[in-house]
């Protein structure tokens, strides 16, 4: 059986009441040969066992997303990786979109995101991550990352931190490749600003991203960033 050209990596813990549909969206890939893996946490709900007759294959890993998504890649067989969260819509044709953008001069890349819910600001909180990603060529896992294998190898695969493991991703990539940054949008659920409230979550989000920057330690925040959820 020839390897994909493509392997889609989705990390999940407790997402019975999305991964269906999810995987559901995710079998047009599929047929055209996509490998999709999905990495379990450890679930404490069906999440695996609705998982498995949807996707390529289900695998175990200790609870952490960026140790699921390191371990997704290591069974993985495409030579071009996609990280996607349980939560996320790709658009139609992202396959074909992420063998273009990775055709030329970037090794990593990343997708605009809608957020999907009630709050009349969501929208302006997916613009301000597009545009802030686009200018600072940092990118959030909800931007659905995609890049070589090559580029994942080189820079040690995703840090095993709690919290901010993408941003970390991000600036490690950037040293190797600008992100092309693709204007067709994934769709990912706003229901964490629906949760906690929109205001409410962008201060907590930034004020940790700020003290991130700064220095803090990814396992200080995270313990605040649990504390609040």
């Amino acid at each position: 059986m020839p390897a994909p050209t493509l392997s889609l990596i989705m990390p999940v813990l407790d997402e019975a009441s999305t991964i269906a549909a999810t995987l559901d969206s995710l079998q047009p890939l599929i047929q055209r040969g996509v490998e999709v893996i999905v990495v379990d946490g450890g679930s404490r709900d069906d999440t695996a066992a609705l998982a498995a007759p949807l996707c390529t294959r289900v695998i175990e890993a200790s609870p952490g997303r960026a140790r699921q998504m390191n371990q997704g890649a290591a069974a993985a067989r495409g030579d071009r990786l996609l990280f996607l969260h349980a939560d996320t819509r790709l658009p139609p044709g992202a396959d074909r979109l992420i063998d273009g953008a990775l055709a030329g001069r970037h090794c990593w890349g990343r997708f605009d995101v809608c957020l999907e819910g009630t709050p009349r600001l969501l929208s302006v909180i997916a613009a301000a991550m597009n545009q802030r990603s686009r200018l600072t060529g940092i990118a959030t896992g909800d931007q659905a990352l995609f890049m070589t294998r090559e580029a994942f190898e080189a820079v040690g695969g995703f840090p095993e931190q709690p919290l901010m493991e993408d941003i970390e991703m991000s600036r490690r990539l950037k040293r190797r490749s600008s992100p092309a940054c693709l204007r067709q949008r994934v769709v990912s659920s706003g229901r964490r600003w629906e949760r906690q409230g929109a205001w409410a979550t962008i201060r907590l989000m930034w004020a940790l991203r700020w003290r991130y920057w700064r220095g803090e330690s990814p396992e200080r925040l995270a313990r605040e960033y649990r504390h609040v959820r």
